[in-house]
């Protein structure tokens, strides 16, 4: 291998041993312990040029750090190269023509900190410490996805270093193959340095209630989530959980940490719209406890991250569900009460309005551009003892489900282990065409840490 001498940044190199390594190589997911041969934490794109040409020329595997938060653990390798593009998280905000321009290692705190300045956003995830970059390669999707749809629904550019060290710009008007591709083909075809995100209204403040009811009343709750949902706007989204209620002071005593299942009502528009979805619930299906309260859209993004925090054993199974169908009701009612640990979840996004309103070709995003839900069933635990158990249930949990599915596979973002047959339903008809975008931006597949996409 070459000396690292002759691999110069204006970011920091960092090898075993020395001060700040293990920092740097600490990940989200406590379940991956990754030793990387050579980390480059950069601070521009040239940099990260740089530090391609360096792992390509030396046979290094290369990884890509932005939140770390894959949980596959695929933001670090072993013995490869990790380029860490943490230190490349400014966000700048033209209010007026509502875009932000988003460095490629911003997290979702940093662009709703900035955003949120002027009361904007871009529709993004859910957990606050999330990366930007992952998040929009893979799609995108949250709060304010059935108003404003997919994170990449509302990308305008990219800038990206490919696998040969070239710094491209891709758009619309250029390059349109690749910004297709980066638009739900994961990091597939290179490290994206920085975003451009159309804004949206949103906030400052929003509407929140949390409406929790008990297991044994869990067909009841999942029915009325059925039949409320096609009644909405999109000013109201809910959030389907399956979860076990938190110690919290507004939680009976006798019902910290009970499994059941809440309703999570976040309203963007009018408080009397809110209010009058509250009541509905509350008439239908009296609640066992519930919080309602104002709060930042800020606030919203951080509510999961606590429950979600760095340190905890993670792993994930995803699919798109074409309805709540009664079968499907069956197998959550039997499958989510098997859980071992109280931070695993099961949860269902909404998928309809801006998110259908996208042509299925339009991106390369890997699902159905229908009304349907994203389901995602979260082994999650602050120990391994409780990690096996639940990781497990959580496959279980899946392969249960599975007959009830959409068929079309399942979100990359929540593809733990993303098997090359899993990848391809996903992408369907769509694959490939991804494969050769691959062959011609990266046909080495130098970036095959991910929901890989093979060169054809």
């Amino acid at each position: 291998m070459t000396q690292l001498a002759e691999f110069s940044i204006s970011g920091t190199v960092l090898t075993p041993g020395q001060d700040g390594y293990d920092d740097a190589r600490r990940l989200w997911n406590a379940q991956h312990d990754r030793r990387p041969a050579v980390i480059a934490q950069v601070q521009s794109a040239e940099d990260v040029a740089t530090a391609v040409r360096y792992g390509v020329a030396n046979g290094l595997e290369i990884a890509v750090r932005g939140g770390a938060h894959s949980v596959a653990g695929t933001s670090s390798v072993d013995d490869g190269l990790m380029i860490d593009l943490s230190a490349l998280n400014a966000v700048t905000v033209d209010a007026e023509a509502r875009r932000a321009r988003v460095g490629g290692g911003a997290l979702l705190s940093d662009l709703d900190a900035a955003t949120q300045a002027h009361g904007l956003a871009v529709p993004a995830g859910m957990i606050s410490h999330t990366g930007v970059g992952g998040l929009t390669l893979g799609g995108g999707m949250g709060w304010l996805t059935r108003k404003y749809g997919l994170t990449i629904d509302n990308l305008e550019s990219v800038q990206i270093v490919t696998a040969d060290g070239s710094i491209l710009r891709a758009a619309e008007d250029e390059n349109p193959d690749l910004f297709w591709g980066v638009r739900g083909g994961g990091g597939n075809f290179g490290v994206v340095t920085e975003f451009e995100f159309r804004l949206h209204e949103a906030g400052p403040m929003i509407h929140y209630g949390m409406l929790f009811w008990t297991v044994d009343q869990g067909a009841e709750v999942l029915r009325l989530a059925r039949d409320l949902f096609p009644t909405l706007s999109p000013d109201v989204n809910i959030v389907v959980a399956g979860l076990n209620a938190p110690p919290a002071p507004f939680v009976p005593e006798a019902l910290h940490f009970a499994p059941g299942f809440a309703l999570v009502v976040v309203g963007l528009g009018s408080p009397e719209e809110h209010a009058e979805v509250l009541d509905r619930l509350r008439t239908a299906l009296p609640p066992a406890f519930e919080l309602v309260t104002p709060m930042p859209y800020v606030a919203l993004q951080q509510s999961l991250d606590e429950p979600n925090a760095w340190g905890h054993y993670s792993y994930e199974k995803g699919s798109y569900l074409e309805e709540l169908s009664d079968g499907a009701i069956e197998v959550i009612l039997q499958e989510f009460p098997k859980k071992t640990s109280p931070l695993s979840v099961a949860l269902m996004y909404r998928l309809d309005h801006a998110y259908s309103a996208v042509d299925d070709d339009a991106t390369a995003f890997g699902g159905k551009r229908t009304d349907q839900f994203a389901v995602f069933i979260v082994g999650q635990a602050p120990v391994p003892e409780l990690y096996e158990a639940d990781q497990q249930w959580a496959r279980s949990f899946w392969s249960a489900l599975q007959p009830h599915t959409a068929g079309i596979g399942s979100y990359v973002n929540g593809m733990t282990d993303a098997e090359d047959d899993r990848i391809k339903a996903t992408y369907g008809l769509k694959y490939e065409r991804l494969q050769q975008v691959k062959v011609k931006y990266d046909p080495d597949n130098v970036f095959h840490l991910n929901a890989n996409i093979r060169p054809a």
